[in-house]
């Protein structure tokens, strides 16, 4: 596990859309990971929009963030989905079974749909381990959600831009100016 925060991150994206899909269970740590989050996303890309739709518990997390990026209640699709959760582990298998099933489906879902879902639903072995990473600053994992995702935005960018090049570039060598 890593023990530091990646690099801020400033968004080269004018017009980005990111939804964040937030449980309510463990409320005092997922309200941290969502309001970090928004703080760092305010300074590092004020002209994001951000929605932010709860859910009761991270079990509910997978299906929200496909219908944010298949039925939007915006009406666009987003741009990135960050996905938070808290889970802590008990004398039982269940919450490592509840975080595969999420795991998996996240993951899924960002594949078949090609928009990145910034995976941060924790599964955590104690409240100890929730605070530093919901609550301190050095391993905030709301910070960095908001940093992987400008950082895919960003990349997500560069591919347009490349391809809008190669497609003009193109376009000029078939007819031999500009059009």
């Amino acid at each position: 596990m890593s023990t530091e925060l990646p690099q801020k991150v400033q968004s080269r994206v004018e017009d980005g859309r990111i939804t964040i899909v937030a449980a309510r269970y463990n409320e005092k740590y997922t309200d941290a990971l969502l309001q970090n989050c928004l703080d760092e996303l305010a300074e590092t890309a004020p002209d994001v929009e951000v929605e932010v739709v709860r859910v009761p518990g991270a079990f509910e997390v997978p299906m929200m963030v496909k219908r944010a990026i298949e039925q939007p209640v915006s009406g666009e699709t987003p741009d990135a989905v960050i996905a938070f959760g808290v889970i802590l582990r008990g004398s039982t298998a269940h919450a490592d079974l509840i975080g595969t099933a999420i795991t998996n489906q996240l993951m899924s879902q960002a594949c078949e749909s090609l928009v990145p879902v910034i995976h941060e639903v924790l599964l955590l072995n104690n409240e100890e381990q929730a605070f530093a990473r919901c609550i301190a600053s050095s391993l905030n994992r709301g910070r960095e959600a908001a940093r992987a995702a400008l950082e895919m935005l960003n990349v997500l960018q560069e591919q347009k831009d490349e391809m809008r090049y190669q497609a003009r570039r193109n376009s000029v060598s078939r007819t031999g100016s500009l059009i």
